[in-house]
């Protein structure tokens, strides 16, 4: 898993009838169509396709990601509980394989939070009133974004700097790029001494039956 440290990257805002878009689920993030592959790449294809696709096939220019200003976007801003319904890690794999690695938003899923984690993406819950402000900023002119991890602070295009939470064993795991595993394999000097000990105080565990 890549580390995440400082980003520095257009954000997009995700509006529908000029308010963010609230409960965006995973089948609207990737549909179901799309999850016949455990392959992480070529994901983005199936990202928010309902909405960025007209019935025809065709993209929707007015699909925030469809347009030319926000198609390297790394950060997504988005309305309460993103990530909710079914617990696909597809989700954050596409958003991945679009090169999205923040998403901001109110309040996130349980399960797509953890999921967000678990793959690199740095999920930033603050109240809506500043992601509506964030995401107006979005709007304009300038949308260049930054997110600096260490200092936990987003740095809005004129500069101010917005502090966020982020629990302090998540923030490390995402500093140092460690996956579930990765922490695993990080104690594994203290895993095989534990291995070595056991086997010298209780060597009958060690014994094959028959």
């Amino acid at each position: 898993m890549k580390a995440f440290t400082t980003l520095s990257t257009t954000a997009a805002p995700l509006i529908h009838h000029d308010r963010l878009m609230a409960n965006v689920d995973t089948d609207m993030i990737i549909p179901k169509q799309f999850l016949k592959t455990t392959e992480r790449e070529g994901l983005s294809e199936g990202l928010f396709y309902e909405l960025k696709t007209r019935a025809d096939g065709s993209p929707d220019p007015d699909f925030v990601l469809n347009q030319p200003a926000y198609r390297q976007a790394g950060i997504l801003i988005a309305g309460e509980n993103f990530g909710c319904g079914s617990s696909r890690e597809h989700a954050p794999w596409a958003l991945l394989d679009q090169g999205i690695t923040c998403v901001i938003a109110p309040s996130f899923a349980d399960i797509f939070n953890n999921n967000c984690y678990k793959n690199g993406i740095l999920p930033i819950a603050l109240p809506y009133e500043i992601c509506a402000a964030l995401a107006e900023q979005a709007g304009g002119a300038n949308h260049k974004f930054s997110v600096d991890l260490e200092r936990q602070v987003v740095i809005t295009p004129d500069g101010e700097e917005i502090s966020f939470d982020i629990e302090p064993g998540r923030k490390a795991s995402l500093l140092q790029g460690l996956d579930d595993i990765g922490e695993t394999l990080s104690s594994e000097s203290a895993i095989a001494e534990f291995e070595a000990g056991r086997v010298s105080t209780m060597p009958w565990l060690e014994r094959q039956p028959g």
